[in-house]
């Protein structure tokens, strides 16, 4: 089954063209990274499939229905350099904004509640940093935070924005662990990734963008050269030993 359709989805900045005739069909249970150049729309894309960019056309369906009818079974974790760290609160506080679907605005959290939270910060090993403020932690512990507020939603279907921009080695390996262990429980999960050299490890299918789909399916016949220059253009060097499933290694 198809959890999302996306057909002819375009959208824009102003004059400035981001996404063009986005087409593609992610299925139940499947690992994606979305990978592209820089400004090829990948975080746009994200963000419009999620209403939180106007569209200029297109069609959107979440589980065969709308984004109204199924956000609650949509979690999101947006590029770390968009948040406001400096807010006052603490990790705690953080995770259980994710279940403010479950509790209501205007209700107070209950036990079962805060017990969540502490389940999905222990999840990605941050329980010890539960009361401390997100403006003292490290980026790394940041990202698990967030990773954290979108897991308490158990979610069926995860969007991340580049979840492993700027951690350390270690976070990255939780990061990876934690989504294969989502897919592995028959979630959906769509990642905006930056590192090519990684692709093949981390995710079972890949969807190539620059402002318009290049080509979308299983990394083991997608990830190609011809895919990656389609993609990119001359801005990839391609490394002669070593190969991706028998193709070149980029970096």
């Amino acid at each position: 089954m198809n959890v999302l359709e996306v057909q002819g989805l375009s959208a824009a900045y102003r004059k400035n063209t981001a996404l063009t005739n986005v087409t593609c069909s992610i299925s139940q249970g499947s690992l994606t990274g979305i990978v592209g150049p820089n400004g090829a729309g990948k975080s746009t894309l994200i963000k419009t499939l999620l209403e939180l960019h106007p569209r200029l056309a297109g069609e959107v369906t979440f589980f065969g229905s709308t984004l109204a009818k199924e956000k609650k079974r949509i979690g999101y974790v947006p590029q770390r350099g968009s948040v406001d760290w400096d807010f006052p609160t603490n990790a705690l506080d953080v995770v259980m904004m994710g279940l403010y679907g479950h509790i209501g605005w205007l209700k107070w959290p209950k036990k079962k509640h805060e017990e969540k939270a502490h389940a999905a910060l222990e999840q990605v090993g941050m329980t010890d940093y539960a009361t401390r403020q997100i403006s003292q932690l490290s980026g790394g512990q940041q990202q698990r935070v967030f990773l954290a507020r979108a897991l308490v939603q158990a979610a069926d279907l995860y969007f991340m924005d580049e979840p492993l921009a700027g951690v350390d080695a270690a976070t990255e390996r939780a990061i990876m662990a934690i989504l294969k262990q989502l897919k592995e429980a028959g979630k959906t999960v769509l990642v905006v990734h930056h590192d090519l050299q990684t692709v093949t490890d981390y995710f079972d299918h890949v969807l190539f963008l620059n402002r318009t789909v290049i080509a979308h399916g299983p990394t083991e016949t997608t990830f190609t050269n011809e895919n990656i220059e389609k993609t990119y253009g001359g801005a990839v060097r391609f490394i002669k030993e070593g190969t991706f499933n028998g193709h070149s290694r980029v970096r």
